[in-house]
């Protein structure tokens, strides 16, 4: 049975922000994120969602946040609806399985990109510099060849928009030495952990993004955690260096969206039954290999 949500309303709580894919509400010293089937390509959130996308990436998070806590401290309090305040208990069937009821925590305007391999923006940036955020490769590295070491790779929190690379000076100018160090040290160590069970499960981690931000003086992992929508996941039996690789993600809304004559502005097109379907089929199949279970 698949479950479809392309926006929440919960009267009586306040909505504090909505964002392309999650609605958060405003509980006092807690936040309510909800993560709906909505999905964004280049930007633009899409009109139609995928069904069952908001609860993989829910069901993902929790288990990375399970997974590494030891190793740093996370968000959350509690993603079971019968723990929740009051005033959410008349929306638990529509709460349950895509909500997370977190700590409110000041975020940092600095996101952690670590990369493990060279793709993406990182790979343009290469080709025309041999940098990534301004810090120097070897010369001779192909699209998707693994790093020598993984790199944190900083960027801007952009409210709307693409978020900016940053060079590791900016970024500590930004956020200050100490917070930087910190980041850094914590980005890499959770990559590691997890690129290591990915790559038990069959899936390369090329790179993933982290958020984190400061709680009662501490920086704490915010956000969501080691999902499609914020990593990229390749099939490690089809990986081969020197070109694009085959991804769990929402690559097949872009490859229909790039074979339009669409300017890449709102209003976005349709997507059609199979883009939708094909995509949900990745979103489900990248949780059930990293987690070894499906959707409940």
């Amino acid at each position: 049975m698949t479950h479809l949500l392309l926006e929440t309303n919960l009267p009586g709580v306040p909505l504090l922000t909505r964002g392309k894919v999650r609605d958060i509400y405003d509980l006092a010293d807690h936040l309510l994120i909800v993560a709906t089937d909505r999905i964004s390509a280049f930007d633009v959130v899409m009109p139609n969602p995928i069904p069952d996308k908001g609860r993989v990436l829910t069901a993902m998070s929790l288990f990375w946040f399970a997974l590494t806590k030891d190793i740093v401290e996370n968000h959350l309090v509690t993603a079971d609806v019968s723990q929740y305040p009051q005033e959410l208990r008349p929306h638990a069937d529509l709460l349950a399985g895509r909500s997370m009821l977190v700590k409110r925590a000041q975020v940092l305007l600095v996101e952690c990109v670590v990369r493990g391999y060279l793709a993406g923006s990182g790979w343009r940036e290469y080709r025309e510099k041999g940098t990534v955020c301004d810090i120097a490769l070897p010369q001779g590295l192909r699209e998707s060849d693994r790093l020598p070491e993984p790199m944190l790779t900083p960027t801007t929190k952009a409210e709307s928009g693409h978020d900016l690379p940053l060079s590791p000076l900016q970024a500590t100018e930004m956020i200050g030495e100490d917070a930087y160090r910190e980041i850094e040290s914590l980005g890499l160590a959770l990559y590691q952990r997890a690129a290591d069970h990915a790559r038990q499960r069959g899936i390369i981690i090329a790179d993933t993004k982290f958020e984190f931000g400061w709680h009662e003086g501490r920086l704490i992992l915010v956000d969501e955690v080691l999902t499609p929508d914020s990593s990229r996941f390749w099939p490690a039996d089809e990986y081969q260096p020197g070109r694009p690789q085959k991804s769990f993600d929402k690559q097949p809304v872009r490859d229909y969206l790039d074979s339009l004559d669409w300017d890449k502005r709102p209003p976005a097109p349709e997507l059609p039954p199979e883009v939708v379907e094909g995509t949900r089929k990745r979103y489900l199949e990248a949780l059930r290999l990293l987690t070894g279970r499906g959707l409940e």
